[in-house]
């Protein structure tokens, strides 16, 4: 599992192997049906889908808000590991940023925004610890591209996490058999690393035009919510 969902289970006693590997299933499930269905969709869906029972489920997560709760640690904590393999293994700064930005999107942040929102408790010590982790992480590889003059200077953090959100959000309607007839929305998903690549264009130095407002924080997208 990785670093932050450990660190969420220090206080726990340690799992047998086949207990850990189950509860990794089911948070791996619940993800993928959480990006795919929202929230709200029946546990009893994710246990399946884990290839699990459902006392096995409960037995790790006792309710829904407990399940949210680490599968948002999870995300953040894949998230963070991206940034710091970019900034490891890339010798190009924004090559390291442009590595990134496309894996974190690959994590459809977008369509896990309202567990964010709706269900987790942000105050919680291990959010706060996976929060203050990914965002020192995304900062390290903004401030190698600065220094490279790569990047341009009135951006922040807060504004690659908007880009990404907004083109990984899912369109209202999708999903519904209407949509998936042909008669809705079309399927976005296969422009969203093109038009990634266009919004990342428009971050090289040298800036190209004035951004109106301020630069945006973490900060200000949590005072938002």
């Amino acid at each position: 599992m990785v670093a932050a969902l450990k660190s969420a289970l220090k206080a726990r006693p340690r799992l047998r192997a086949d207990a850990q590997r189950n509860r990794e299933r089911i948070v791996d499930a619940a993800r993928e049906m959480f990006v795919e269905h929202g929230a709200e969709v029946p546990l009893d869906e994710v246990a399946r889908r884990a290839g699990v029972g459902n006392a096995t489920l409960y037995r790790h997560f006792p309710d829904r808000r407990e399940l949210i709760h680490h599968v948002t640690l999870h995300v953040m904590a894949r998230i963070a590991e991206q940034a710091e393999r970019a900034l490891a293994e890339e010798p190009d700064a924004f090559e390291a940023l442009r590595r990134w930005v496309h894996a974190a999107a690959d994590e459809r942040v977008g369509a896990l925004c309202p567990l964010l929102s709706e269900s987790v408790d942000r105050n919680h010590p291990d959010h706060l610890e996976a929060r203050d982790r990914l965002n020192r992480d995304i900062e390290a590889l903004m401030e190698r591209a600065r220094e490279a003059g790569q990047l341009r200077a009135d951006i922040d953090v807060g504004d690659l996490m908007v880009a990404i959100t907004q083109l990984t959000r899912p369109l209202p309607g999708w999903g519904s058999p209407r949509a998936e007839s042909g008669g809705g929305c079309v399927d976005f998903d296969r422009f969203v690393h093109r038009h990634l690549q266009l919004f990342l264009d428009g971050l090289r130095a040298p800036a190209r035009s004035e951004l109106p407002g301020s630069a945006a924080t973490l900060e200000d997208l949590r005072q938002q919510n």
